[in-house]
């Protein structure tokens, strides 16, 4: 159960929405699962990103998952991520960039933020964190893909930077909405991880569990609630949904569980026409 958001299917699809954002009518979204969709082999499913599936099975699958959010699957704007802090604000120019190809998607990009109405955002995940981003009051919308070493660099708080400079979002009026990726439960790390770690936050010690000699189970989730909260997001407006892709291989991709053979879901957002 995935506390403060809701199980939605079209179909064969299934996919989950954040409460907070339903209610405020502003947008459509969506977290997408691996049920429904036409792709084979070891990314049956919905897979919906390019690196490991056909091409034409990665389409027709974005064209179900967008339809089914309402949204227009040619006007789907994605970066090509790459672990990176870059966030691109995005115009009616930008529009249909990286939705037929990857190569044409936004250079070196891993957050996206937009004002225009109905301009879909996307995220791809296969274990790293998704997070939406909605201004209700100065309508915005952003999507974030955060790794460990976009979690430790801070994309979110660039992200919540970007919306605040470029349409003037305040932090204490964000929504911000976090899906499935690997949990605490099994994100287990090495000293790699952990020095950076280490080096950027007073507080890493309540966000790592000690799990055998020179391994923690560190926690992506709290990691990003915490920066986001530190910088006036407020608490009771940032929705986790708590479940773990790696612990769920039946309903989520994991990259880790799966060896990188495996498909992308995604996380789309678009203001409301």
């Amino acid at each position: 159960m995935a506390q403060g958001f809701s199980w939605q299917k079209a179909g064969a699809l299934v996919y989950l929405t954040a409460d907070l954002f339903s209610a405020t009518g502003r947008v459509r979204h969506g977290f997408s699962t691996r049920h429904g969709g036409v792709s084979r082999g070891e990314v049956t499913g919905l897979n919906l990103g390019f690196k490991n599936g056909r091409v034409g099975e990665v389409l027709e699958n974005r064209y179900l998952f967008l339809t089914a959010l309402g949204l227009n699957p040619r006007a789907l704007v994605a970066g090509q991520q790459v672990h990176g802090t870059h966030v691109a604000a995005v115009t009616p120019a930008e529009a249909g960039r990286g939705a037929q190809a990857w190569e044409e998607g936004l250079p070196a990009t891993d957050a996206l933020v937009t004002s225009v109405p109905g301009l879909p955002l996307s995220v791809y995940t296969a274990d790293c964190v998704p997070l939406l981003f909605l201004d209700p009051v100065r309508p915005a919308v952003g999507a974030v893909h955060a790794g460990w070493r976009g979690s430790v660099d801070g994309v979110a708080l660039a992200t919540l930077a970007k919306m605040s400079a470029v349409y003037g979002t305040r932090p204490g009026d964000m929504l911000v909405a976090m899906g499935p990726s690997i949990g605490p439960c099994c994100y287990e790390v090495d000293e790699r991880v952990l020095a950076p770690l280490k080096a950027h936050f007073p507080f890493w010690r309540e966000v790592v569990q000690a799990h055998g000699s020179g391994h923690w189970l560190l926690d992506l989730w709290e990691l990003n609630r915490r920066q986001l909260v530190a910088a006036g997001v407020r608490p009771e407006n940032i929705a986790v949904a708590g479940l773990c892709t790696a612990c769920r291989v039946a309903d989520f991709y994991s990259y880790r569980v799966e060896k990188g053979r495996t498909g992308s879901l995604a996380a789309v957002i678009a203001l409301q026409p």
